[in-house]
């Protein structure tokens, strides 16, 4: 039985819960702003260079009218391409992590090492080139391999650990993670300007040697407090707290009711594909179309594109509240969860419909830039489309998945939100070849038809939740949206 420290309350929560805050801080930090360059230093001539990437390497006759405009669309291209399966498998690997520190290492160790691996990709991505020379490659998607590998330990597991700070029934825990969750967006602010910054404005691989500091400091933190303010949280994988009627109800046949629930579950994360794969655009064609066709200059200082993704995280956190409170004063008006999700699909849609007006303010002129207006625009759309579904997809697993199954459809809806990742790359590259505008447009009219899906299958998925969407008090509700309007993936 896990218990917790007698180190006293802070703003009347445990004291652990602002450890893991600050952990869960510097690893977003870490990953948001390996995320926010990652792309724009694949698709510099600079590192195609030191990668071996000549224009043969493409394809492309170097003599040939217009090369160097190919060889940069095919630079975008490749660096989407390696960024759509990053994306995937950083998505895939926290099933196997978490079956793991449920299973052997407990959550406590899982993360520390996790936290290690990915520091140590890291800093292999951020290797200067003279120092390994003729590796350029190889230490790129060694970097890769371990961010991957570290993120499947570390992701399921320290949102566990929050959780079992707090005992069955206790009201704080709703609280407790709406504060961890800001922990979770303050990272991400912070990867984009930092990391951001010192990547575009002076090299991109101090900005990934930024990021793998960032990382250390969360290992840090955890490694000198963890014993202090956590007690044996996380010390005991889960598998060896099982109780025999745990075992019981693990052997029992699904009802008629948990398949429906079941199929609800893969319905709707069958539609998240097509939301993640618009959404993540913001990483991939989305910043490089910050990078090199919006203007960005401001009296006379010109701004890195990767800020410009801090938008969804500073408006997570001025949102959330408002679109909390505001499920609830609609009372039985209040959209259901398919519902909320088709709403989702509207705002992504609105979203491109702003990078449509990007792309027919720059027409067919090399020289013309976009409005910045433009890009801030289309992401606070999609953080509304975020808000509407993100969160509220993640509730509706937990209350609809059969408990011995928990876990692995949590896993599926993780795996099926690195599918969209991957897909989210595969659509970016098609900005090289059809153009902004038809393919912007495309999405646009992609999320807009699911949406429309969505609203019509609404009745029915409702139907096979079988009541798991009843009615609370306002105050119990308030809490829930508030936890849940908090979170990032």
């Amino acid at each position: 039985m896990s218990s917790v420290p007698k180190t006293g309350d802070f703003l009347g929560h445990p004291k652990g819960l602002f450890l893991l805050f600050f952990t869960e801080m510097w690893e977003r930090m870490s990953y948001y702003g390996m995320r926010g360059i990652f792309v724009l230093y694949l698709s510099t001539i600079a590192t195609a260079a030191a990668m071996g990437w000549d224009m043969s390497y493409f394809g492309i006759d170097p003599l040939s009218a217009g090369a160097d405009e190919e060889y940069q669309k095919a630079l975008n291209s490749n660096a989407l391409s390696i960024l759509g399966f990053y994306a995937f498998l950083v998505y895939v690997t926290p099933v196997l992590g978490g079956w793991f520190a449920d299973n052997i290492s407990g959550q406590r160790k899982a993360i520390i090492t996790g936290g290690v691996i990915m520091a140590l990709g890291q800093f292999a991505l951020g290797t200067p080139h003279a120092m390994v020379p003729g590796l350029e490659l190889e230490f790129m998607y060694l970097g890769l391999g371990l961010l991957i590998i570290g993120n499947g330990f570390f992701k399921p597991n320290i949102s566990t650990m929050v959780g079992d700070l707090y005992s069955e029934g206790d009201k704080r825990r709703d609280g407790a993670f709406t504060i961890f969750y800001m922990g979770i967006n303050l990272g991400s602010i912070l990867g984009y300007f930092v990391v951001g910054s010192i990547g575009e404005k002076f090299d991109y691989q101090y900005g990934f040697l930024t990021a793998g500091v960032g990382m250390l400091l969360g290992v840090i933190l955890q490694l000198s407090l963890a014993n202090k303010y956590l007690g044996n949280i996380g010390t005991v994988p889960a598998a060896k707290q099982t109780g025999d009627s745990d075992e019981a109800a693990a052997k029992k046949p699904l009802t008629s009711e948990e398949r429906d629930r079941i199929k609800v579950i893969l319905i709707m994360s069958f539609f998240t594909i097509i939301f993640w794969a618009g959404f993540e655009q913001a990483a991939g064609s989305m910043n490089l179309f910050a990078k090199y066709k919006t203007d960005l200059v401001f009296f006379g200082w010109e701004m890195p594109a990767s800020w410009l993704q801090a938008v969804n995280p500073i408006f997570i956190i001025l949102l959330a509240p408002i679109f909390a409170s505001f499920w609830i004063r609609m009372g039985d008006r209040e959209p259901d969860s398919p519902r909320k999700f088709a709403l989702g699909m509207f705002f992504l849609g609105l979203g491109f419909i702003s990078m449509v007006g990007a792309a027919l303010q720059i027409g067919d002129d090399a020289n013309t830039k976009a409005h910045v207006v433009w890009l801030v625009m289309a992401y606070v759309f999609h953080t509304m489309g975020e808000l509407c579904l993100s969160p509220i997809g993640l509730s509706m697993v937990s209350k609809l998945a059969p408990l011995k199954y928990t876990s692995l459809l949590m896993g599926m809806w993780f795996f099926f939100s690195g599918i969209g990742n991957y897909a989210a790359a595969e659509i970016g590259k098609l900005v090289g070849d059809a153009g902004p505008l038809s393919t912007f447009g495309g999405v646009a009219i992609m999320a807009f038809i699911a949406g429309i899906c969505l609203w019509l299958m609404a009745d029915k998925l409702v139907d096979w939740m079988h009541g798991a969407e009843g009615t609370h008090d306002e105050e119990q509700l308030l809490e829930e949206e508030l936890e849940l309007t908090g979170e990032k993936q």
